[in-house]
């Protein structure tokens, strides 16, 4: 069992992050095997073919491509923790991967060589610029299979930091941490469990670590480098909104008689089926930019749905730092119920 032990300090400065190189990271993991995540199918399905042939044009790609699939351990230049915060930009990432030098990625591919459950070898590992070649790979996969989606990813990821970070202010960090993945679990007073697998224990110092979510529909790893915090990338809550046929038009919001619940119909004619699709949608606590790029509408179409829901009681505000957080009310959780939705809020 790997555990992650924080010293006194670290708890108080941990914090989220996004990371458009781990959300690549895991695009490539996806797109390098069968798809077996039924809500990533159609996204699967249009940029598999691609993604293949870009693989058996460049050996250097598919040897790394393969490796990284396979493995326990990802090499260090592709598992770099993110520097930006929730502000962290793709280039600034790949900067740091590309300046990784070839004796330090040789010797990370060959941890990672003798971790995999498969057979492989490095004889693909040919030239140099080994890390500047892997950020060419990554940032092609990044403009080609992931930037049109970025946007909706990226609010999905944001509402998931946003519901940890209630669970936060109000419970603290083991209830926050609760079910971030299937082996992670908070560990006595100070420790959180990364593996069940055997391994050695992280000391996470005063800096704090940096906890990273992603759209992958599974599979977390640990992101460290020299003088920086450990970051443990997670899947995200409810990804499965990312292939349902709706999403483009907003969770829930109906589109025509065909496109309706019958069950919901009652919800929607008593407040109108925008303020019903957005009373739906926050079964999860979500800010009103986040509401915004779910459902497609401006800032203040939204803001004018959530005045009405608010002046009904059905949903509340709070202020989580700099960020303003919506919520249903238990008014609005039994209204929703009523009208098919689902009534527990934030579980």
């Amino acid at each position: 069992m790997v555990l992650l032990r924080l010293d006194s300090l670290a708890l108080s400065r941990s914090r989220f992050a996004l990371s458009p190189l781990a959300e690549t990271l895991g695009a490539v993991i996806v797109l390098s095997r069968p798809c077996t995540t039924p809500w990533l199918a159609a996204w699967h399905a249009r940029h598999h073919a691609a993604f293949r042939a870009r693989l058996e044009a460049d050996p250097f790609a598919r040897g790394l491509v393969m490796l990284v699939g396979a493995t326990k351990y990802l090499p260090d230049q592709v598992s770099l923790p993110p520097s930006g915060g929730m502000a962290t930009t793709l280039e600034s990432e790949l900067a740091e991967m590309a300046a990784v030098p070839d004796a330090a990625v040789h010797s990370s591919l060959r941890e990672s060589l003798a971790r995999s459950w498969e057979e492989h070898d490095l004889d693909w590992l040919t030239g140099h610029g080994f890390a500047a070649r892997t950020a060419d790979l990554f940032r092609a996969v990044w403009h080609e299979h992931l930037a049109a989606d970025w946007p909706a990813r990226r609010a999905l990821l944001e509402r998931d930091v946003t519901y940890r970070a209630g669970l936060l202010a109000a419970y603290g960090w083991p209830r926050a941490l609760h079910r971030m993945s299937r082996r992670s679990a908070w560990v006595g007073a100070d420790a959180i469990r990364f593996s069940d697998r055997p391994g050695p224990d992280r000391v996470v110092g005063p800096d704090g670590m940096l906890f990273v979510p992603v759209t992958a529909p599974r599979g977390t790893w640990l992101c460290e480098a020299p003088h920086r915090p450990y970051a443990l990338v997670y899947p995200a809550r409810g990804v499965g909104q990312l292939g349902e046929p709706e999403a483009s038009a907003g969770r829930g919001e109906r589109t025509g008689p065909e496109g309706s619940r019958p069950d919901a119909a009652a919800l929607d004619r008593l407040i109108g089926s925008g303020r019903a699709a957005i009373l739906r949608a926050l079964e999860r606590p979500a800010t009103s930019s986040e509401l915004s790029v779910l459902f497609g509408q401006s800032l203040g179409t939204i803001g004018g749905h959530l005045a009405v829901l608010r002046d009904a009681d059905l949903v509340s505000r709070t202020r989580v730092g700099r960020r303003v957080v919506y919520r249903r009310t238990g008014l609005g959780d039994r209204l929703v119920g009523v009208g098919g939705g689902g009534a527990h809020a934030g579980s």
